[in-house]
């Protein structure tokens, strides 16, 4: 069996990875049109950061994992293809900011239909609408050249941060197929690889649209409980409540469960954003107006968390952070990722620089490349004032240095373990800190609760 997987991201290469470490008699060739990631991928400094996966690649890259630009050899080598291109939401035409934008996953469709020279297995790994594997059907046997596509739906489930464990040990495979011989015999083949390492009973078989449109539901759900937390933290704020609390006692509940109930800044990421505008288009798509406007809630709900967020620190700092140095811990949307897309940092920050803040930033895996490209494509500030505006250190205690306030908006174990009593001696007084993410503990730190404010957490004056 070869296995070729076009799109070396998030999702494609830890996914590779895996397979190629748990069938070592598999050949699994990772492509990309992208010269410097694929550079990555056969470097020391992979360009995805996940625990564990720089261990797995070393242990199979140039035995039976390989990663190239060489897109069609790969694809007539193959006898199974998976499709793992970004597929981001719209920013221009007919359903805009809920869209899915298809263009690439198209792209690879009519490349995999021009070059192959034999049968195929196609596999969706993309998130996709539902019934996208008729239009990829309609574009492979309208361009294939006599050449026979089984399609297939294999959602990802991973985590960013826990990726290599959840594909080592899944919750479930889902694997969706057409109801007609051919396709259950592509199935098959499929699930074959998965069982190499994954128990029988964990992996789940469905027709296609079944398989396509679990993905964005339970994305959806997810970030549901997020922002249905998140919406509490509010009146746990005005009431003197303690989120923490309310969602321990509710999380004890079998019918409701602890998972998705940790009260933030909000949800970021690739997926839950784009998967909810998505699903919310295709219920506008099919008439169902009252659900869309149900999932919609949940964005809403999530965007006025992160603007909530930067308002209590504007109103806490005296109504003003103008010219005022506030240092950012965290800035990858969640730990162990370098992953900043739909950050709530870039919203925070955004916010503070309209505010005419000065930001000192700090986070351990994400670039300072990375940093000032997300920041200058959310503010569109003058160059010159935008990088005047903004550090980027090496260190928390750099970052912290002779600043007003501190914002935690990553949940990184460091910050966890930093001497905030020496931070608390660095800052201008009297200093605040504002905790995105429950992550200090009034307990643990008795002489930081003056200052530090948290998510849903009672006012801190109200503690001293």
């Amino acid at each position: 069996m070869k296995i070729c997987c076009i799109g070396a991201g998030h999702v494609g290469g830890p996914t590779m990875a895996m397979i190629a470490l748990k069938c070592p008699d598999v050949r699994v060739t990772v492509v990309d049109i992208n010269k410097e990631r694929i550079a990555g991928w056969n470097s020391n400094q992979l360009p995805v950061y996940e625990p564990g996966l720089s261990e797995v690649v070393k242990q199979c890259r140039g035995r039976n994992l390989f990663f190239s630009t060489d897109v069609d050899e790969a694809i007539q080598a193959s006898d199974m293809i998976f499709v793992s291109v970004n597929t981001p939401t719209k920013t221009y035409g007919i359903g805009a900011g809920r869209a899915a934008d298809l263009r690439y996953w198209e792209q690879c469709a009519r490349r995999i239909a021009a070059v192959s020279n034999g049968n195929k297995i196609v596999v969706e790994k993309s998130t996709l609408p539902v019934r996208t594997a008729e239009s990829l059907r309609a574009v492979l046997k309208a361009n294939g050249r006599g050449c026979r596509f089984e399609i297939l739906s294999n959602p990802e489930f991973l985590a960013e941060g826990t990726a290599i464990q959840d594909l080592e040990n899944p919750d479930r495979v889902l694997i969706g197929n057409d109801d007609t011989n051919s396709g259950r015999a592509a199935s098959k083949k499929l699930v074959e690889i998965y069982a190499r390492w994954v128990p029988h009973e964990k992996i789940l078989t469905s027709n296609i649209w079944s398989s396509e449109l679990s993905k964005l539901v339970a994305n959806a759900f997810l970030a549901q409980r997020v922002s249905s937390i998140n919406s509490i933290s509010a009146l746990c704020e005005a009431t003197g409540a303690d989120v923490d609390e309310v969602a321990a006692a509710i999380g004890r509940d079998s019918r409701v469960g602890p998972k998705f109930l940790k009260a933030s800044v909000g949800f970021g990421g690739s997926c839950f954003q784009k998967d909810i505008s998505n699903l919310i288009y295709l219920c506008e798509h099919y008439g169902l107006h009252e659900v869309a406007e149900y999932w919609s809630q949940v964005i809403k709900i999530n965007d006025w968390q992160k603007s909530r967020f930067t308002r209590r620190m504007v109103e806490t700092m005296f109504n003003t952070v103008a010219g005022k140095r506030i240092a950012i811990l965290g800035f990858a949307f969640k730990k162990d990722t370098n992953d900043t897309r739909e950050s709530p940092a870039i919203y925070v920050c955004r916010d503070l620089l309209n505010e005419q803040a000065q930001l000192s930033i700090y986070d351990p895996r994400v670039t300072e490349v990375a940093i000032r490209h997300d920041l200058e494509a959310a503010t569109a500030l003058p160059g010159a004032s935008f990088q005047k505006r903004i550090t980027v250190e090496k260190d928390a205690y750099a970052a912290v240095e002779s600043a007003h306030a501190v914002a935690i908006l990553t949940e990184w174990d460091e910050f966890r373990n930093l001497d905030y009593n020496r931070i608390r001696q660095v800052m201008l007084k009297p200093g605040f800190i504002f905790d995105g993410r429950n992550i200090l503990s009034p307990e643990a730190s008795p002489m930081l609760c003056p200052g530090v404010y948290g998510i849903g957490k009672p006012n801190a004056s109200a503690r001293t």
